[in-house]
């Protein structure tokens, strides 16, 4: 007779195959509104944390400001018109190197990504070079471009392209080999079948992948307006450094977050848009 205070062996089977709750099963969505929600409850949790270390004597002003500090910091720039100033320039700065950086990796990590004569011939040089520090090179930026706005478009540039080319050459890698025998029973030639299926294939994960290096390229932001830089986000924020402004730093990095926040909406919600066939997949 089976004792009743004792588990059964199909109760522990039971247990082993029991569903995850629903907001932890694997890869399964959610409701909108709690993912909304999630993400700011986080935010506002930081915020109050802030807030509570900052008024509770723990951390001095000068090392962390609090909250209130930076907001007033912010509204100072918006009501000067050095916000806007700064944010265009930057904003200029970002759209060319990161244009600069994907007018050559776009077609050169379709190469690489189709045909190993490419890849064997720059992916050598690509991975020696992605491994360089980029403020180490800036010296040479400036011999080689001078301290304008080019200098800034080229340290923009090596920050972006590099990473950029490798993996647009593994979003053409992706496409099925099989779609390509296809073209080729088809009797397509070899640009017709790089035009018409293997480009159209990949081009949503070359559409993410714009959207990860646009954020990267925000990141060398500070260092590529280092040098000789009369305006920018990154020069306010050298600038406050030397008289020890912690909230003018950590206001500019916020909204430097916050514009590379932005750009990512947009490449999220434009690639809805442009690849609705790849939804779900």
């Amino acid at each position: 007779m089976t004792d009743p205070q004792k588990p059964s062996p199909d109760s522990n089977t039971t247990r082993q195959h029991k569903k995850p709750t629903r907001y932890l099963a694997l890869r399964e969505d959610i409701p909108k509104n709690v993912y909304i929600a999630l993400g700011a409850g986080f935010i506002l949790l930081l915020l109050v944390a802030w807030q509570i270390v900052t008024s509770s004597g723990l951390i001095r002003p000068l090392f962390l400001p609090p909250p209130a500090n930076i907001a007033t910091e912010g509204l100072r720039q918006i009501n000067e018109g050095i916000l806007w100033a700064d944010a265009s320039a930057s904003i200029y700065r970002i759209v060319m190197g990161w244009g600069f950086a994907t007018l050559f990796a776009v077609p050169i990590g379709i190469l690489m990504g189709n045909f190993k004569f490419f890849e064997g011939l720059f992916e050598p040089f690509i991975d020696i070079v992605r491994y360089m520090p980029v403020v180490a090179l800036i010296p040479l930026t400036i011999l080689w471009a001078g301290i304008g706005d080019f200098q800034k478009f080229l340290i923009l540039f090596i920050g972006t392209f590099f990473q950029q080319v490798l993996m647009v050459m593994d979003n053409v890698k992706s496409v099925p080999i099989s779609l390509i025998k296809v073209g080729q029973t088809l009797g397509l030639s070899r640009f017709e079948i790089l035009k018409s299926i293997v480009l159209p294939a990949a081009m949503p994960k070359i559409w993410d992948t714009f959207r990860i290096t646009m954020g990267w390229t925000w990141t060398y932001l500070v260092v590529a307006e280092l040098v000789a830089a009369n305006n920018g986000l990154g020069r306010r924020i050298m600038d406050a450094q030397r008289y020890l402004a912690t909230d003018t730093i950590i206001f500019g990095i916020l909204f430097i977050g916050f514009l590379g926040l932005i750009t990512d909406y947009i490449f999220k919600l434009s690639g809805k848009v442009l690849f609705k066939w790849n939804k779900g997949q």
